[in-house]
């Protein structure tokens, strides 16, 4: 299944979660905490303003982003879990 995010939206691939802290402690998989680091897979064409002229993203299909923790919908999609949030919901992009 492809995705073709709407407006400012964009489909994020989160980073996995250490297994195992610095101290060698192997965590289950439900003490890890949500992740809010992932990469950009797909984006939307971009928002349009009060004069109806296309407001282009910051955010491009390749930038690894960072993300408020609670923010998007998490779904699935050819078993593995995505998110799709707004542009404004990205804090920064690492570099």
């Amino acid at each position: 299944m492809n995705l073709k995010p709407l407006a400012d939206r964009l489909v994020v691939e989160p980073s996995e979660q250490e297994d195992v802290t610095a101290g060698g402690i192997i965590l289950p998989e439900t003490a890890k905490e949500k992740p809010q680091q992932g990469k950009v897979i797909a984006a939307g064409p971009g928002r349009t303003d009060e004069e109806g002229k296309r407001v282009a993203m910051e955010v491009k299909v390749g930038d690894k982003v960072l993300y408020a923790k609670y923010s998007g919908t998490e779904i699935k999609l050819d078993s593995k879990k995505v998110l799709i949030l707004r542009e404004s919901d990205v804090l920064a992009i690492v570099e």
